[in-house]
């Protein structure tokens, strides 16, 4: 007897820890309330989850504890899934709806615009006036500076306003534009981190950004190095390990093909002539004391061309090429169109790559008030075709196109529209559309293509 009630007190204990057990497990599978919050963060999707209050509401609770659970992970798992799916088959429809990148050519691009909303302040949009170095002709124009949105510093007015280049929206609107273009490769302006133009504030942190959505558009990445103050080939060196060692691995790093068969990075270096060729030569020859050749930042280095005489010190750098850069035909020999023809003749006798810069016009008065002489309209993208036709005509090997967005110096190819204040007029595109220079470029890009494949023959 005594046996039996132990027997069933065993049993009964046992049941006791069974019930516990289940109800243990099904409070894990629907807990109230998740410690930070609702489960799986589905506070974030007021949708989803007032549908699964109206499932509470219809099943019993054992029930829905069990479904509800189910419910939550699946349709965390199909929403996930169709966010993926959406995505990708919007880059694929893009990427089948924008013209093949060229990259053989590429535009100088600028990211170091800024506003109140995402930098605290305007930057380069309020640019000073830049008072002439001749005090006499200085004092018969205006001094201060601009005062956006509504006064900025450029003679016409972008479509997206006086955006930030931090902008993430901005930055993908500027990459379709140029893949719209047939352009392959942005030439960033790019200073040291911590250093910036005079006007502006430092801007290496947008680099990461620039490459990952230069690569959602299957467009690449080169470095226009800036001039700083003591820059030399010590710290030269030093730029273009820190670009290798930071970015050589992304897949938006632009490495140029050259006709030995060899892969390098291109660097485009602005104002090269204001360091001397000894220098350079200490950076860019084989035997000089900061040589970078036949290491694993070897590269690609085109110099900044604008006298006659600079191609000769270019050549005893050690540089690989040269580019021309402004967009004012006839503004120096560099960039006189008639010029190229030699300067090509000179660059293939010495080796050396001929990048001509071409361009759709030119009006920087609205920094520097007193030169007007260098303004060259654009005359309804004429200007422009004319820059191309010459660049064709000598077979470069790369176009670069100055520029993308230097609304300073009114050489821009993004979009602009008509804009009145009560200040100022803008210039603008009319006739013709906001992306007019765009289909230019993309014009003038396959006329490229094709021509090249004919002079290959």
């Amino acid at each position: 007897m005594a046996r039996f009630h132990r027997r069933t007190c065993i049993i009964f204990l046992l049941f006791i820890l069974f019930i516990c057990s289940m109800m243990m497990a099904l409070k894990t599978l629907r807990p109230d309330r998740a410690g930070f919050g609702d489960p799986f963060g589905l506070g974030l999707l007021p949708e989803l989850q007032q549908r699964t209050t109206l499932l509470e509401n219809k099943h019993s609770p054992l029930t829905a504890a069990k479904e509800d659970s189910v419910t939550h992970t699946n349709n965390l798992h199909s929403i996930a899934l169709n966010s993926i799916k959406t995505s990708m088959a919007s880059v694929r429809k893009l990427e089948e709806e924008l013209p093949s990148p060229n990259y053989n050519f590429h535009v100088f691009y600028y990211s170091w615009f800024g506003n109140p909303q995402y930098d605290g302040k305007y930057i380069h949009w309020n640019h000073p006036l830049v008072p002439h170095w001749d005090s006499k002709i200085a004092n018969n124009y205006p001094k201060g500076r601009h005062s956006p949105p509504d006064d900025i510093a450029s003679s016409f007015y972008p479509e997206l306003g006086t955006y930030s280049s931090k902008d993430p929206s901005v930055i993908e609107a500027h990459m379709q534009q140029m893949r719209s273009a047939s352009v392959g490769v942005i030439a960033l302006s790019w200073y040291p981190p911590g250093m910036a133009d005079e006007n502006g504030e430092p801007a290496e942190d947008l680099v990461p950004v620039i490459l990952d959505n230069a690569h959602k558009y299957s467009l690449k990445v080169t470095f226009h190095i800036e001039p700083y103050k003591d820059r030399d080939d010590r710290s030269m060196y030093s730029n273009v390990k820190y670009i290798i060692d930071k970015y050589g691995g992304h897949p938006a790093f632009y490495r140029h093909k050259t006709s030995t068969g060899r892969t390098l990075p291109m660097f485009y270096i602005y104002d090269s002539y204001v360091t001397i060729p000894e220098i350079w030569a200490n950076l860019l020859t084989v035997s000089g004391s900061q040589s970078i050749r036949n290491t694993p930042y070897d590269g690609l280095f085109i110099a900044l061309l604008v006298e006659e005489k600079h191609k000769h010190e270019i050549h005893r750098s050690g540089f690989d090429g040269i580019y021309t850069y402004f967009a004012t035909n006839g503004f120096s020999y560099g960039s006189s169109h008639h010029n190229w023809p030699s300067l090509k003749a000179f660059c293939d006798s010495s080796n050396l790559m001929f990048v001509p810069s071409v361009g759709p016009g030119y009006i920087d008065t609205s920094i520097r008030p007193w030169n007007n002489h260098n303004t060259r309209n654009r005359v309804n993208g004429k200007y422009y075709e004319t820059a191309f036709s010459a660049a064709l005509l000598v077979r470069p090997e790369i176009i670069s196109i100055t520029s993308f967005n230097e609304w300073h110096e009114g050489t821009q190819i993004e979009k602009a529209v008509p804009k009145k204040t009560g200040q100022v007029t803008y210039l603008d595109y009319k006739p013709h559309k906001p992306t007019v220079y765009l289909e230019l470029t993309h014009k003038w890009s396959e006329k490229y293509s094709k021509e090249k494949e004919q002079w290959l023959m």
